[in-house]
């Protein structure tokens, strides 16, 4: 998740930066719940951006979400409920959808170990909360009042009804991010604290 040259993407970080796009399209076919009669539906797909962040890290998990919201504007439906299409970025969504860019972004920094450590659980999710929610409402909020007519306090309040469930992701997201860590170290940069060695070796010791 340390990304210390952000704009060098190899094979391998393209072909990650593909797949965390097709995973969040592919939460999307769960389909999409309203509730209290709230413009915005809730899916599953924002755990998809959460795990972008914890995994890729900032600038990819960032460039994962553009290129799956660039596929939707150009009319693919990747979204929940298969939507796609530019005017979902002119719909009460539009906030929500450019959070998630800002929110995985904000979670890889957040979320990001120390070199050759694995990710804390507490930090992971720390990350996921502020990241995958309280950015993405805070652009999401804003819009929807903006495009719905709706006050802001009355759309904030609509808001609370996404809370419980986004909970549950982050905490879902926290404990697949760990798991992949400790089964597949690769996936964050293929750093292992084992294989750095604490002590010289016995050549190095080895005087002339």
């Amino acid at each position: 998740m340390s990304e210390s040259r952000p704009f060098s993407l190899s094979l391998s970080d393209l072909t990650r930066i593909a797949v965390f796009a097709a995973l969040v399209a592919a939460l999307g076919l769960a389909g999409a719940i309203s509730l209290f009669g709230n413009a915005v539906p809730i899916t599953l797909q924002t755990l998809g951006v959460m795990l972008a962040g914890t995994i890729l890290g900032a600038w990819r998990g960032a460039i994962s979400m553009t290129v799956l919201l660039v596929l939707v504007a150009v009319g693919l439906p990747l979204l929940s409920g298969g939507r796609g299409g530019f005017g979902v970025f002119l719909g009460p969504s539009a906030g929500y959808l450019l959070g998630w860019v800002a929110g995985a972004a904000v979670i890889g920094l957040l979320a990001a170990p120390r070199r050759g450590a694995r990710p804390r659980p507490w930090r992971v999710l720390v990350a996921c909360l502020v990241g995958g929610i309280g950015v993405v409402y805070l652009i999401g909020v804003p819009v929807q009042s903006l495009v719905t007519g709706v006050p802001l306090g009355e759309t904030a309040l609509l808001s609370l009804v996404f809370v419980p469930g986004d909970i549950v992701k982050a905490v879902l997201a926290t404990l697949i991010t760990v798991a992949v860590a400790k089964a597949y170290p690769a996936a964050f940069g293929g750093r292992r604290a084992a294989t750095t060695p604490s002590e010289p070796t016995t050549a190095s010791k080895t005087t002339a």
